[in-house]
């Protein structure tokens, strides 16, 4: 069983982690259940989901113009954007990437997408990057593929903040999803045990292989189940006070532009209006 940080006397109920494994296990052990129609209602709804996340990705190459700087996001809505941009790269396209995680560094470098670094540029033009959710404010949930630290470095010194979803990550309020928060290994414990006596369910994120899941900067991560947050700014601060936090996955005021694939329609929101 996973290891957590349930509140004493609280029956642990499994975590999204705790599916996603089974769910993996199932996969191996029966060759069927790689097949999402067989036996599998919710097979067409992932494959609408993919095909709205890939026609969100191409939307969002509008924004990229030659000689720009291009933050590139992590996610699997963020790879749809990362193999399209490559293709336009192919095509005679020159920008320059800086990529969230080594994940999306490597993709990009497999797809000839010359890169460059923080340390060079200190200001980038358009990063476009995926949400785990967004209310109507356009704040966002991210961190669910564990680069919420570069993700929101790199998104502050973006002028021009594209995030790409599927309409299921719309959401009138923000916490069904759990929030991610990575912290020092040092301080793991003593954090956990702040953040619950918040109110939330705190789990250890754990890598497949069943050891805690380090991200990029040799850092844990713990998934917090608050459900409906009622103040997103005021637990973000809360958060951002918390000593051991190295960051949250509250992004608060920084997507300009959000694009949802809703079926074959792209619904465009931007930021104050």
């Amino acid at each position: 069983m996973r290891p957590g940080f349930a509140q004493a006397g609280r029956t642990r109920r499994p975590s999204l982690h705790d599916l996603v494994r089974e769910r993996l296990k199932k996969m191996a052990n029966d060759p069927s259940e790689n097949d999402p129609g067989r036996n599998d209602p919710t097979g067409t709804d992932q494959s609408r989901k993919a095909q709205e996340k890939e026609a969100a990705a191409q939307a969002s190459l509008r924004f990229v113009q030659e000689g720009q700087i291009v933050g590139l996001g992590t996610g699997t809505t963020a790879t749809h954007f990362i193999k399209l941009l490559g293709e336009r790269v192919k095509n005679g396209l020159k920008v320059r990437g800086i990529p969230t995680s080594e994940r999306s560094r490597q993709l990009a470098l497999s797809l000839g997408i010359p890169l460059t670094t923080l340390d060079e540029y200190q200001e980038i033009a358009v990063t476009v990057d995926g949400a785990d959710e967004v209310d109507p404010q356009l704040r966002l949930i991210k961190g669910g593929g564990g680069a919420l630290l570069r993700e929101k470095i790199v998104a502050s010194a973006t002028r021009k903040l594209v995030i790409v979803a599927d309409a299921s990550k719309q959401v009138s309020r923000l916490g069904k999803f759990p929030l991610p928060v990575e912290v020092i290994k040092f301080a793991q414990e003593l954090v956990a045990k702040k953040i619950a006596a918040l109110g939330a369910r705190v789990d250890l994120r754990l890598g497949t292989d069943g050891k805690p899941f380090l991200t990029d900067e040799n850092n844990h991560i713990l998934d917090c189940n608050f459900g409906e947050i009622d103040d997103v700014d005021g637990l973000a601060r809360k958060l951002s006070d918390m000593p051991g936090v190295v960051e949250h996955g509250l992004f608060i005021g920084m997507a300009s532009v959000v694009l949802f694939a809703r079926g074959k329609e792209i619904v465009e929101l931007r930021r104050g209006t």
